[in-house]
């Protein structure tokens, strides 16, 4: 039997370090074919399914106690409200409208029944605030930690899904809230903005657009490297940065601007608009909502930091990478 081209694996070659060079060279190796109208490397995938019933967004993430959690100063209900936000978040971040949920656990051994039903009603809560129906999963149990993996299943909202390729030079940056500092306990209630996309992509063009998962930098550092390897200048005095980021700098001597920069699970979006949008994103509310411009798209790759006294400094993206973090 011949094997469809389209399906044969490129050479291997050597792993690059890091979750993200992981990624990229499972990506590399992965089959492209017609109805995978986006695949790997983005917050979702996108397939086509008939012509008369467009395409659906597909996203799916993992939490694992003991490196997104601990049952120790989380509850499981926490712990299930976070693992459906995280990925209502990845949809939010395509401007797409989420429909249903799967739900994948493994459960400890040890009380886990009790740990189910607490899990699942943490679930259904942020289920329930944006309209998604829990439809199906898997459960399983064994002698290792809770693991939960949920995947949704949304629609692109018109006129087309926003990725994260899409930035130009000349773009302004926007985020749609404070950040920094998560870790105090903010990111167990993930808030995914999938009103203000839907809202924001109703009225203008999204060129690009992320989720602020794995810390400021590191994500608009996607957005430029799927953009063509553009650049950033970011102006320091506009990042908005949260409450929680000046306790956590107070505490280990690290400013809150770096923890703004780089903490990550914050799931506030972070997208790029032309100036004129950006003008009136400036001085209009969308629906009792205001995103903050951040910074500027340039042609020449790197991410740099601009100071009141006109000085800029190119800086290094940092953020969360499951291969290197203790």
């Amino acid at each position: 039997m011949s094997q469809n081209p389209d399906m044969q694996a490129p050479a291997d070659e050597n792993i690059p370090t890091g979750e993200f060079g992981l990624i990229e060279w499972i990506r590399r190796r992965s089959a492209s074919l017609p109805k995978v109208r986006l695949g790997i490397g983005d917050d979702a995938a996108e397939i086509d399914l008939s012509a008369d019933s467009g395409s659906i967004l597909v996203a799916t993430d993992m939490l694992i106690e003991g490196r997104h959690f601990t049952l120790d100063s989380a509850t499981p209900r926490q712990v299930g409200y976070k693992a459906m936000g995280v990925n209502l978040s990845d949809i939010a971040a395509m401007a797409g409208k989420p429909i249903a949920a799967f739900v994948s656990v493994a459960l400890p051994r040890s009380h886990g029944i009790e740990i189910a039903r607490e899990l699942y009603l943490g679930l259904e809560d942020s289920a329930r605030e944006h309209q998604v129906a829990i439809a199906g999963g898997d459960t399983n149990s064994w002698h290792g930690p809770l693991v939960c993996s949920v995947t949704i299943v949304g629609e692109p909202t018109p006129p087309r899904a926003v990725t994260r390729r899409g930035a130009k030079p000349g773009d302004h940056i926007f985020v749609t809230g404070p950040l920094g500092g998560s870790l105090r306990g903010r990111h167990l209630s993930p808030v995914p903005r999938i009103k203000e996309a839907q809202s924001i992509h109703r009225l203008m063009s999204i060129h690009a657009m992320i989720d602020i998962s794995d810390g400021l930098t590191a994500d608009l550092g996607h957005i430029l490297e799927e953009s063509g390897g553009l650049g950033a200048i970011l102006d320091a005095d506009s990042i908005p940065i949260h409450a929680d980021a000046i306790f956590e700098s107070a505490r280990d001597g690290r400013t809150s601007l770096e923890h703004a920069l780089g903490d990550g699970e914050d799931f506030e979006l972070c997208f790029t608009v032309d100036p004129a949008d950006s003008k009136r994103l400036r001085s209009e509310s969308i629906e009792g909502f205001k995103p903050i411009p951040i910074g500027v798209i340039r042609p020449e790759p790197g991410i740099a930091l601009g100071s009141a006294d006109g000085s800029i400094r190119d800086i290094t993206p940092k953020g969360f990478d499951h291969f290197q973090a203790k």
